[in-house]
Protein backbone atom coordinates (compact mmCIF):
# COMPACT_ATOMS: atom_id res chain seq x y z
CA UNK A 1 0.00 0.00 0.00
CA UNK A 2 2.31 2.38 0.71
CA UNK A 3 4.53 1.63 -2.63
CA UNK A 4 1.28 2.42 -4.36
CA UNK A 5 1.24 5.96 -2.19
CA UNK A 6 4.65 6.62 -3.46
CA UNK A 7 4.19 5.68 -7.09
CA UNK A 8 1.34 8.11 -7.16
CA UNK A 9 2.59 10.97 -5.63
CA UNK A 10 5.77 10.48 -8.01
CA UNK A 11 3.72 11.00 -10.82
CA UNK A 12 1.84 14.15 -9.67
CA UNK A 13 4.28 16.65 -9.87
CA UNK A 14 5.68 15.69 -13.25
CA UNK A 15 2.10 15.90 -14.92
CA UNK A 16 1.83 19.37 -13.18
CA UNK A 17 4.97 21.07 -15.21
CA UNK A 18 3.47 19.59 -17.79
CA UNK A 19 0.38 20.83 -17.59
CA UNK A 20 2.33 24.32 -17.23
CA UNK A 21 4.31 23.93 -20.61
CA UNK A 22 1.38 23.42 -22.25
CA UNK A 23 -0.16 26.63 -21.09
CA UNK A 24 2.31 28.87 -21.52
CA UNK A 25 3.92 27.31 -24.87
CA UNK A 26 0.66 28.39 -26.64
CA UNK A 27 1.19 32.36 -25.74
CA UNK A 28 3.17 33.53 -28.65
CA UNK A 29 5.68 37.06 -28.93
CA UNK A 30 3.97 40.09 -27.44
CA UNK A 31 3.23 42.27 -30.47
CA UNK A 32 4.12 46.49 -29.70
CA UNK A 33 2.42 48.68 -27.34
CA UNK A 34 -0.65 50.83 -28.88
CA UNK A 35 -1.32 54.24 -29.24
CA UNK A 36 -2.54 56.36 -25.78
CA UNK A 37 -6.42 56.83 -25.65
CA UNK A 38 -7.75 60.69 -25.62
CA UNK A 39 -7.88 61.77 -21.68
CA UNK A 40 -11.23 61.90 -20.55
CA UNK A 41 -13.15 64.26 -19.07
CA UNK A 42 -12.79 65.34 -15.72
CA UNK A 43 -15.30 64.58 -13.43
CA UNK A 44 -17.09 67.58 -11.58
CA UNK A 45 -16.10 67.43 -7.64
CA UNK A 46 -19.36 66.52 -5.68
CA UNK A 47 -20.71 68.86 -3.43
CA UNK A 48 -21.32 68.29 0.23
CA UNK A 49 -25.36 68.53 0.50
CA UNK A 50 -25.11 69.21 4.14
CA UNK A 51 -22.80 71.70 3.76
CA UNK A 52 -24.41 73.59 1.42
CA UNK A 53 -28.05 73.49 3.57
CA UNK A 54 -26.16 74.83 6.26
CA UNK A 55 -25.41 78.18 4.26
CA UNK A 56 -29.03 79.07 5.22
CA UNK A 57 -30.66 76.76 7.57
CA UNK A 58 -28.62 78.09 10.44
CA UNK A 59 -29.85 79.99 13.66
CA UNK A 60 -28.12 83.21 12.24
CA UNK A 61 -30.03 83.33 8.85
CA UNK A 62 -32.91 80.93 8.19
CA UNK A 63 -33.82 80.17 11.54
CA UNK A 64 -33.72 84.26 12.25
CA UNK A 65 -35.67 84.76 9.22
CA UNK A 66 -38.38 82.69 10.47
CA UNK A 67 -38.86 83.90 13.69
CA UNK A 68 -38.99 88.13 12.25
CA UNK A 69 -41.55 86.97 9.52
CA UNK A 70 -43.98 85.21 12.49
CA UNK A 71 -44.26 89.34 13.54
CA UNK A 72 -45.48 90.36 9.78
CA UNK A 73 -49.19 90.76 9.22
CA UNK A 74 -48.25 88.82 6.15
CA UNK A 75 -47.99 85.62 8.65
CA UNK A 76 -50.10 86.44 10.85
CA UNK A 77 -52.87 88.55 9.53
CA UNK A 78 -56.50 85.94 8.61
CA UNK A 79 -56.87 87.50 4.78
CA UNK A 80 -55.37 84.12 3.18
CA UNK A 81 -57.84 82.28 5.15
CA UNK A 82 -60.75 84.34 4.31
CA UNK A 83 -60.16 85.10 1.29
CA UNK A 84 -58.85 81.30 0.01
CA UNK A 85 -61.08 79.97 -2.59
CA UNK A 86 -62.02 83.59 -3.81
CA UNK A 87 -60.57 83.45 -7.29
CA UNK A 88 -60.64 87.62 -7.51
CA UNK A 89 -59.51 88.60 -4.14
CA UNK A 90 -56.54 85.46 -3.41
CA UNK A 91 -54.46 86.62 -6.45
CA UNK A 92 -53.35 89.36 -3.36
CA UNK A 93 -54.08 87.30 -0.46
CA UNK A 94 -52.82 83.66 -1.18
CA UNK A 95 -49.25 82.16 -2.16
CA UNK A 96 -50.72 79.97 -5.21
CA UNK A 97 -53.04 82.49 -6.68
CA UNK A 98 -50.13 84.97 -6.48
CA UNK A 99 -48.10 82.72 -8.16
CA UNK A 100 -50.34 82.35 -10.64
CA UNK A 101 -51.24 85.89 -11.75
CA UNK A 102 -47.24 86.45 -12.03
CA UNK A 103 -46.99 83.47 -14.12
CA UNK A 104 -50.16 84.50 -16.73
CA UNK A 105 -48.90 87.57 -17.91
CA UNK A 106 -52.38 87.91 -19.97
CA UNK A 107 -54.73 87.74 -16.52
CA UNK A 108 -51.99 89.57 -14.34
CA UNK A 109 -52.61 92.69 -16.79
CA UNK A 110 -55.85 93.12 -14.85
CA UNK A 111 -58.24 94.01 -18.67
CA UNK A 112 -61.57 95.40 -18.09
CA UNK A 113 -62.76 93.63 -20.72
CA UNK A 114 -66.43 93.66 -22.19
CA UNK A 115 -68.16 90.07 -21.88
CA UNK A 116 -71.10 88.50 -23.68
CA UNK A 117 -73.96 89.40 -21.62
CA UNK A 118 -77.14 91.42 -23.17
CA UNK A 119 -75.75 94.60 -23.06
CA UNK A 120 -72.08 93.73 -22.62
CA UNK A 121 -70.79 94.76 -19.42
CA UNK A 122 -67.06 95.55 -18.92
CA UNK A 123 -65.42 93.16 -15.82
CA UNK A 124 -62.26 92.78 -14.32
CA UNK A 125 -60.16 90.22 -15.81
CA UNK A 126 -57.45 89.91 -12.83
CA UNK A 127 -58.46 86.06 -11.30
CA UNK A 128 -56.98 82.87 -10.71
CA UNK A 129 -58.32 79.53 -10.96
CA UNK A 130 -60.51 77.79 -7.81
CA UNK A 131 -57.86 75.14 -8.08
CA UNK A 132 -54.90 78.07 -6.67
CA UNK A 133 -57.00 79.88 -4.69
CA UNK A 134 -55.11 79.33 -1.41
CA UNK A 135 -52.17 79.19 0.30
CA UNK A 136 -50.89 81.10 3.22
CA UNK A 137 -48.30 83.97 2.22
CA UNK A 138 -44.74 82.03 3.21
CA UNK A 139 -41.54 82.12 2.02
CA UNK A 140 -42.41 80.37 -1.31
CA UNK A 141 -43.93 83.85 -2.06
CA UNK A 142 -41.61 85.79 -2.78
CA UNK A 143 -38.65 83.63 -2.95
CA UNK A 144 -40.32 81.22 -5.98
CA UNK A 145 -37.05 79.39 -6.37
CA UNK A 146 -36.13 78.02 -3.44
CA UNK A 147 -34.84 74.23 -3.17
CA UNK A 148 -34.17 74.33 -6.35
CA UNK A 149 -30.78 75.30 -6.95
CA UNK A 150 -29.55 74.74 -3.56
CA UNK A 151 -27.78 77.98 -4.34
CA UNK A 152 -27.81 81.82 -3.63
CA UNK A 153 -30.04 82.02 -6.67
CA UNK A 154 -32.41 80.05 -4.61
CA UNK A 155 -33.42 83.57 -3.28
CA UNK A 156 -34.22 85.31 -5.95
CA UNK A 157 -37.48 87.40 -5.85
CA UNK A 158 -40.56 86.31 -7.66
CA UNK A 159 -41.36 89.21 -9.95
CA UNK A 160 -39.36 92.35 -9.88
CA UNK A 161 -41.02 93.23 -13.74
CA UNK A 162 -42.81 96.00 -13.96
CA UNK A 163 -46.47 96.49 -12.60
CA UNK A 164 -49.45 96.79 -14.92
CA UNK A 165 -51.88 98.93 -12.76
CA UNK A 166 -55.44 96.99 -12.11
CA UNK A 167 -57.11 100.47 -11.24
CA UNK A 168 -56.38 101.71 -14.87
CA UNK A 169 -57.32 98.46 -16.71
CA UNK A 170 -53.12 98.41 -17.33
CA UNK A 171 -52.83 101.08 -19.37
CA UNK A 172 -50.56 102.54 -16.89
CA UNK A 173 -47.71 100.57 -15.17
CA UNK A 174 -45.32 101.25 -12.05
CA UNK A 175 -41.73 100.62 -12.33
CA UNK A 176 -39.16 101.51 -9.59
CA UNK A 177 -36.44 100.46 -10.88
CA UNK A 178 -34.00 101.28 -7.74
CA UNK A 179 -32.33 98.08 -5.93
CA UNK A 180 -33.11 96.17 -8.62
CA UNK A 181 -36.79 96.55 -9.32
CA UNK A 182 -37.37 94.66 -5.76
CA UNK A 183 -40.11 97.24 -5.25
CA UNK A 184 -42.12 95.80 -7.96
CA UNK A 185 -42.53 92.78 -6.06
CA UNK A 186 -44.25 94.91 -3.36
CA UNK A 187 -46.52 96.57 -5.57
CA UNK A 188 -47.55 93.74 -7.48
CA UNK A 189 -49.94 93.44 -4.45
CA UNK A 190 -49.98 96.94 -2.75
CA UNK A 191 -52.09 98.74 -5.38
CA UNK A 192 -55.24 100.06 -5.34
CA UNK A 193 -58.32 98.41 -7.14
CA UNK A 194 -60.59 100.11 -9.89
CA UNK A 195 -63.51 101.90 -8.29
CA UNK A 196 -66.18 101.01 -11.42
CA UNK A 197 -69.63 102.27 -12.22
CA UNK A 198 -72.79 100.68 -11.25
CA UNK A 199 -73.18 97.22 -13.49
CA UNK A 200 -76.74 98.00 -12.68
CA UNK A 201 -77.53 100.88 -14.58
CA UNK A 202 -73.87 101.59 -16.89
CA UNK A 203 -71.85 99.19 -18.39
CA UNK A 204 -69.47 98.70 -15.36
CA UNK A 205 -66.51 100.23 -16.67
CA UNK A 206 -63.67 101.92 -14.36
CA UNK A 207 -64.19 105.04 -13.32
CA UNK A 208 -62.52 107.55 -16.04
CA UNK A 209 -60.32 109.95 -13.13
CA UNK A 210 -60.37 112.09 -16.03
CA UNK A 211 -64.11 112.78 -16.47
CA UNK A 212 -64.18 113.40 -12.32
CA UNK A 213 -61.52 116.10 -12.63
CA UNK A 214 -63.34 117.82 -16.07
CA UNK A 215 -66.38 118.11 -15.31
CA UNK A 216 -66.35 118.34 -11.31
CA UNK A 217 -70.35 119.07 -10.93
CA UNK A 218 -71.89 116.04 -12.78
CA UNK A 219 -74.04 114.03 -10.55
CA UNK A 220 -73.24 110.65 -9.89
CA UNK A 221 -75.73 109.94 -7.33
CA UNK A 222 -79.16 111.92 -6.86
CA UNK A 223 -80.92 110.89 -3.79
CA UNK A 224 -84.13 111.26 -5.10
CA UNK A 225 -83.32 108.90 -7.33
CA UNK A 226 -81.75 105.83 -5.44
CA UNK A 227 -80.65 102.70 -6.43
CA UNK A 228 -81.91 103.87 -10.07
CA UNK A 229 -81.40 104.62 -13.42
CA UNK A 230 -79.45 107.20 -14.60
CA UNK A 231 -77.54 107.07 -11.32
CA UNK A 232 -73.62 105.35 -12.15
CA UNK A 233 -72.50 105.51 -8.63
CA UNK A 234 -74.44 103.64 -5.88
CA UNK A 235 -72.99 104.42 -2.67
CA UNK A 236 -72.67 101.89 -0.12
CA UNK A 237 -70.22 100.98 3.02
CA UNK A 238 -67.43 100.05 1.22
CA UNK A 239 -67.55 102.54 -1.44
CA UNK A 240 -63.76 102.62 -1.73
CA UNK A 241 -60.68 101.73 -4.08
CA UNK A 242 -59.53 99.05 -1.35
CA UNK A 243 -56.49 99.21 0.67
CA UNK A 244 -53.15 98.88 -1.02
CA UNK A 245 -53.07 102.32 -2.24
CA UNK A 246 -49.46 102.73 -1.20
CA UNK A 247 -47.31 101.55 -4.42
CA UNK A 248 -49.63 103.95 -6.11
CA UNK A 249 -48.71 106.99 -3.58
CA UNK A 250 -45.19 105.90 -3.63
CA UNK A 251 -44.83 106.12 -7.49
CA UNK A 252 -47.08 109.20 -7.25
CA UNK A 253 -49.70 107.53 -9.21
CA UNK A 254 -53.39 106.61 -9.09
CA UNK A 255 -54.88 109.70 -7.08
CA UNK A 256 -57.66 112.39 -8.71
CA UNK A 257 -55.13 114.85 -9.58
CA UNK A 258 -57.57 117.76 -9.89
CA UNK A 259 -56.00 121.41 -11.11
CA UNK A 260 -55.09 123.71 -8.13
CA UNK A 261 -52.43 125.96 -7.24
CA UNK A 262 -50.42 123.09 -6.05
CA UNK A 263 -47.94 121.47 -8.30
CA UNK A 264 -48.25 117.53 -8.54
CA UNK A 265 -44.57 116.68 -8.01
CA UNK A 266 -42.89 113.56 -5.88
CA UNK A 267 -40.45 113.49 -3.04
CA UNK A 268 -36.93 111.71 -3.14
CA UNK A 269 -38.10 108.30 -1.58
CA UNK A 270 -40.14 108.11 -5.50
CA UNK A 271 -37.01 107.39 -7.21
CA UNK A 272 -34.01 106.58 -4.67
CA UNK A 273 -35.23 104.35 -1.93
CA UNK A 274 -37.22 101.28 -2.27
CA UNK A 275 -39.33 99.07 0.04
CA UNK A 276 -36.98 96.95 0.69
CA UNK A 277 -34.34 99.90 2.21
CA UNK A 278 -36.94 101.11 5.01
CA UNK A 279 -39.34 98.34 5.65
CA UNK A 280 -36.68 95.51 5.85
CA UNK A 281 -33.72 97.35 7.40
CA UNK A 282 -31.63 96.31 10.50
CA UNK A 283 -34.29 94.68 12.92
CA UNK A 284 -34.92 97.29 16.03
CA UNK A 285 -37.17 95.41 18.66
CA UNK A 286 -40.04 94.14 16.54
CA UNK A 287 -39.70 96.24 13.33
CA UNK A 288 -37.09 95.62 10.48
CA UNK A 289 -36.13 93.11 8.89
CA UNK A 290 -38.23 90.13 7.75
CA UNK A 291 -41.19 91.33 10.15
CA UNK A 292 -41.73 94.21 7.34
CA UNK A 293 -42.87 96.94 10.07
CA UNK A 294 -41.19 100.12 10.55
CA UNK A 295 -42.47 101.83 13.15
CA UNK A 296 -39.50 103.74 15.85
CA UNK A 297 -37.34 102.37 13.57
CA UNK A 298 -35.28 104.68 11.47
CA UNK A 299 -32.34 102.34 10.36
CA UNK A 300 -33.34 102.62 7.25
CA UNK A 301 -33.62 106.11 7.12
CA UNK A 302 -30.31 106.78 8.10
CA UNK A 303 -28.04 104.55 6.09
CA UNK A 304 -25.30 106.17 3.54
CA UNK A 305 -26.56 108.14 1.10
CA UNK A 306 -29.87 109.10 2.45
CA UNK A 307 -30.25 110.51 6.30
CA UNK A 308 -27.38 109.71 7.41
CA UNK A 309 -25.48 113.46 7.49
CA UNK A 310 -28.68 114.38 9.68
CA UNK A 311 -29.86 111.23 10.90
CA UNK A 312 -33.88 111.19 11.61
CA UNK A 313 -35.43 109.97 14.93
CA UNK A 314 -39.41 110.31 16.27
CA UNK A 315 -38.41 114.04 17.30
CA UNK A 316 -36.83 115.28 14.05
CA UNK A 317 -39.53 118.18 13.13
CA UNK A 318 -38.18 118.73 9.19
CA UNK A 319 -38.32 114.89 8.09
CA UNK A 320 -40.69 113.52 10.60
CA UNK A 321 -42.85 115.29 12.81
CA UNK A 322 -44.10 118.68 10.47
CA UNK A 323 -44.71 116.66 7.76
CA UNK A 324 -47.03 113.82 9.46
CA UNK A 325 -48.71 116.86 11.35
CA UNK A 326 -49.10 118.50 8.13
CA UNK A 327 -50.94 115.71 6.29
CA UNK A 328 -52.92 114.78 9.21
CA UNK A 329 -54.42 118.24 9.35
CA UNK A 330 -55.12 118.41 5.37
CA UNK A 331 -57.00 114.82 6.41
CA UNK A 332 -58.91 116.79 8.73
CA UNK A 333 -59.85 119.76 6.35
CA UNK A 334 -60.66 117.30 3.98
CA UNK A 335 -62.61 114.78 6.18
CA UNK A 336 -64.71 118.23 7.57
CA UNK A 337 -65.56 118.90 3.55
CA UNK A 338 -66.80 115.40 2.97
CA UNK A 339 -68.65 115.34 6.32
CA UNK A 340 -70.38 118.36 5.18
CA UNK A 341 -72.25 116.62 2.64
CA UNK A 342 -74.40 115.38 5.35
CA UNK A 343 -75.66 118.28 6.74
CA UNK A 344 -74.49 117.97 9.97
CA UNK A 345 -73.62 114.61 10.21
CA UNK A 346 -71.13 112.70 9.02
CA UNK A 347 -70.97 110.52 6.04
CA UNK A 348 -67.59 109.43 6.68
CA UNK A 349 -67.32 106.04 8.70
CA UNK A 350 -65.36 106.98 11.97
CA UNK A 351 -63.52 103.86 14.61
CA UNK A 352 -61.55 104.43 17.58
CA UNK A 353 -60.37 100.52 17.62
CA UNK A 354 -56.70 99.75 16.08
CA UNK A 355 -57.64 96.28 15.48
CA UNK A 356 -60.31 97.01 13.30
CA UNK A 357 -59.55 100.43 12.47
CA UNK A 358 -56.11 100.16 10.53
CA UNK A 359 -55.87 104.04 10.62
CA UNK A 360 -57.33 104.93 13.98
CA UNK A 361 -54.86 107.91 15.17
CA UNK A 362 -53.99 108.95 11.76
CA UNK A 363 -56.92 111.64 11.81
CA UNK A 364 -58.58 113.68 14.49
CA UNK A 365 -61.60 111.82 13.90
CA UNK A 366 -60.34 108.69 13.43
CA UNK A 367 -61.59 107.42 9.90
CA UNK A 368 -61.39 104.89 8.34
CA UNK A 369 -62.29 105.37 4.43
CA UNK A 370 -65.63 103.80 4.40
CA UNK A 371 -68.62 105.92 4.54
CA UNK A 372 -70.97 105.43 7.60
CA UNK A 373 -74.33 103.75 5.19
CA UNK A 374 -75.87 100.79 6.94
CA UNK A 375 -74.39 97.12 6.11
CA UNK A 376 -76.16 93.85 8.07
CA UNK A 377 -73.74 92.61 9.62
CA UNK A 378 -70.63 94.76 9.14
CA UNK A 379 -71.94 98.32 10.08
CA UNK A 380 -75.56 97.23 11.91
CA UNK A 381 -75.51 100.94 13.57
CA UNK A 382 -74.42 102.50 10.00
CA UNK A 383 -76.65 106.18 10.25
CA UNK A 384 -77.05 106.46 6.64
CA UNK A 385 -79.88 104.46 4.47
CA UNK A 386 -78.12 101.76 2.10
CA UNK A 387 -79.47 102.77 -1.37
CA UNK A 388 -79.67 98.76 -2.23
CA UNK A 389 -81.12 96.31 -0.32
CA UNK A 390 -79.72 93.05 -2.31
CA UNK A 391 -78.85 90.49 0.09
CA UNK A 392 -81.13 92.14 3.20
CA UNK A 393 -83.82 90.14 5.05
CA UNK A 394 -87.37 91.63 5.46
CA UNK A 395 -86.01 92.69 8.90
CA UNK A 396 -82.88 94.30 7.83
CA UNK A 397 -84.75 96.38 4.81
CA UNK A 398 -86.92 97.85 7.74
CA UNK A 399 -84.32 98.71 9.82
CA UNK A 400 -82.46 100.10 6.91
CA UNK A 401 -85.69 101.82 5.48
CA UNK A 402 -86.02 103.64 8.86
CA UNK A 403 -82.63 105.31 8.05
CA UNK A 404 -81.80 109.19 6.34
CA UNK A 405 -81.25 108.77 2.44
CA UNK A 406 -77.59 109.11 1.32
CA UNK A 407 -76.34 112.30 0.02
CA UNK A 408 -76.41 113.14 -3.24
CA UNK A 409 -72.42 112.86 -4.39
CA UNK A 410 -71.09 114.92 -7.74
CA UNK A 411 -67.92 113.98 -9.46
CA UNK A 412 -66.11 116.15 -7.70
CA UNK A 413 -67.34 114.52 -3.90
CA UNK A 414 -66.26 111.13 -5.59
CA UNK A 415 -62.88 112.21 -6.22
CA UNK A 416 -62.46 113.76 -2.69
CA UNK A 417 -63.16 110.29 -1.42
CA UNK A 418 -60.67 108.03 -3.25
CA UNK A 419 -58.34 111.41 -2.63
CA UNK A 420 -59.13 110.75 1.41
CA UNK A 421 -58.60 107.26 1.16
CA UNK A 422 -55.36 107.25 -0.51
CA UNK A 423 -53.60 109.70 1.69
CA UNK A 424 -55.02 108.03 4.67
CA UNK A 425 -54.70 104.46 3.72
CA UNK A 426 -51.08 105.05 2.69
CA UNK A 427 -50.46 104.48 6.60
CA UNK A 428 -47.46 106.64 6.97
CA UNK A 429 -49.61 110.35 7.47
CA UNK A 430 -47.31 111.59 4.50
CA UNK A 431 -43.62 110.12 4.49
CA UNK A 432 -43.71 107.81 1.71
CA UNK A 433 -44.36 110.72 -1.10
CA UNK A 434 -44.48 113.67 1.11
CA UNK A 435 -45.13 116.03 -2.08
CA UNK A 436 -47.42 114.21 -4.04
CA UNK A 437 -50.18 113.67 -1.40
CA UNK A 438 -49.59 117.14 -0.11
CA UNK A 439 -50.36 118.28 -3.35
CA UNK A 440 -53.63 116.15 -3.95
CA UNK A 441 -54.90 116.65 -0.55
CA UNK A 442 -54.45 120.76 -0.96
CA UNK A 443 -55.85 120.31 -4.98
CA UNK A 444 -59.18 118.53 -3.19
CA UNK A 445 -59.74 121.05 -0.21
CA UNK A 446 -59.80 123.87 -2.68
CA UNK A 447 -62.51 122.53 -4.26
CA UNK A 448 -64.54 122.66 -1.77
CA UNK A 449 -66.43 126.30 0.00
Amino acid sequence: MKNAFRFVAAMTLPLALMAMFLVSSCEGPRGPAGEDGLNGTNGINGVDANETCKQCHTPAVVDQLALEFEFSKHFYGEAAFEEAGNTTCSPCHTQEAFLYVVANPTIATGQFVLNTATPPKYSLQYSTTSSQALGEIRCGTCHSQLHTTYTSADAALTTTAAVPMVMWGATKTINLTQDGGKSNLCVKCHQPRAMSYSSSFTNGNRVQYDSLVLAPSTVLYDSAVGNAFPNKIIPSYRTHVHYGVVGAVFAGQGGVQFTGSASYANSAHTTVASCQDCHMATRSGRAGGHTFMVQGNFNGCNVSGCHSAAPISSSSTTKWTTPRANQKAQLDALAAKLNALGGGTPILHSDTDTESNLWAGLTTGNWDGYLDIYLANTNDNGYWRNPSTSGMTSAQIAINNAKPKFPSLTARDIGALINFQFALRESSNGIHNTAYTSALLANTIALFP
